[in-house]
């Protein structure tokens, strides 16, 4: 099986949509695929590291607008064989326009999305976040026949999450671990905040490991903040997260992808909301008693941090609740220890739709 990947990271995006791409891409290649990805170049874009990961990645010229890159990429599509069997979109900028122009050099197309703010043409789609009354998010946007595949129990998290899952000691609510991570590249600089934040509470015995990623423009900055805060142990682009955020007891973190890592691992969090699209999420796993919502990050200071994080590190309670909630979350229903591994799953159902249609054909 074939399949094309249509997806872009830079610092001023984040990293998000590439990542979650690569996780399904992995669970695709165990299965025998061949994949490749096709990106825009950017400031901080993640070429290098797809390839690294065995991915051969395209990248189209200047920075095109749709039709372009609609065009683009069907020659793209053109030169690789003439049509895959997948083309995997995971991008805001996309809709169902350029989706349409893509259908001759597509067999079928999977959307991932999570605005649900334009229409697509496409013959499934994800998105992986939680809304209230989700099951009819895509009505009248997504084909009749298309198959959706909706909220948290999808997650695309990478293997080492399930394995840190398996390994998973229950939280009693005591805090003697934070994590920090803000996402990949952290435009809003909320790190900085929280390590103020931490500074400011001096909290004997108290351990935080703060990660950032490669594209964070003040790594430097952070990397020597680190080293006046007490505790702190400072990460760059590592491959160990799950690990991390297994063995910690409370994070500090932004909306978005990560939201679904930590609670997959039943790490309760203060979150920030660092872009639009994350608010309506984090404020609904917030109603739900998941997270605790400190708001968007223009509003958001280092004394606001410290006066939050004082409050939760006085109740116990509250963050037991708050890791069984999101447990339970993860796995669709009352039984917190259920998962359907959803990257192999949809991996398989993409192959058996791909058998189908061959079977039809023949």
């Amino acid at each position: 099986m074939k399949i094309g990947i249509r997806a872009d990271a830079s610092a001023a995006i984040g990293i998000g949509h590439v990542m979650r791409c690569l996780t399904l891409a992995d669970a695709l290649r165990d299965g025998g695929a061949d994949i490749f990805f096709i990106c825009k170049r950017l400031q901080g874009d993640l070429g290098d590291y797809i390839s690294q990961r065995g991915y051969a990645v395209h990248f189209l010229a200047g920075d095109p607008e749709p039709d372009d890159d609609a065009l683009q990429c069907g020659a793209l599509l053109e030169r690789h064989g003439g049509a895959v069997d997948w083309l995997v979109v995971d991008h805001y900028g996309i809709d169902a326009g350029w989706e349409s122009a893509l259908r001759l050099r597509a067999r079928k197309i999977l959307v991932i999305d999570d605005r649900a703010d334009r229409r697509h043409d496409c013959d499934a789609l994800l998105d992986q976040n939680y809304y209230i009354g989700m099951e009819r998010r895509y009505d009248g946007l997504v084909p009749p026949s298309c198959r959706q595949w909706l909220g948290p129990r999808h997650a695309l998290l990478r293997a080492e999450f399930e394995t840190a899952r398996r390994r998973l000691r229950r939280r009693d609510g005591s805090v003697r671990r934070i994590l920090v991570f803000f996402g990949g590249s952290d435009p809003t600089n909320e790190t900085e905040k929280a390590l103020l934040a931490l500074q400011a509470l001096d909290l004997p015995g108290l351990h935080a490991d703060v990660v950032v990623g490669a594209a964070n423009q003040q790594k430097e900055r952070i990397e020597q903040l680190c080293g006046s805060v007490p505790g702190a142990v400072f990460h760059c682009q590592i491959s160990h997260i799950a690990e991390l955020m297994a063995e910690a007891d409370l994070a500090l973190g932004a909306g978005g992808t990560a939201t679904w890592e930590r609670c997959f691992l039943g790490l309760p969090t203060l979150t920030v909301t660092v872009a639009d699209n994350q608010e309506e999420t984090t404020a609904a796993l917030a109603e739900a008693g998941v997270i605790w919502n400190l708001g968007p990050a223009s509003g958001t200071s280092a004394e606001s941090i410290r006066a939050a994080l004082r409050r939760v590190l006085a109740d116990p309670e509250a963050v037991r609740e708050k890791s069984a909630a999101a447990l339970r979350l993860m796995a669709g229903g009352e039984d917190e220890n259920a998962h359907p591994g959803a990257a192999a799953g949809l991996a398989r159902w993409m192959f058996a739709e791909r058998r189908d249609d061959a079977h039809n054909t023949v």
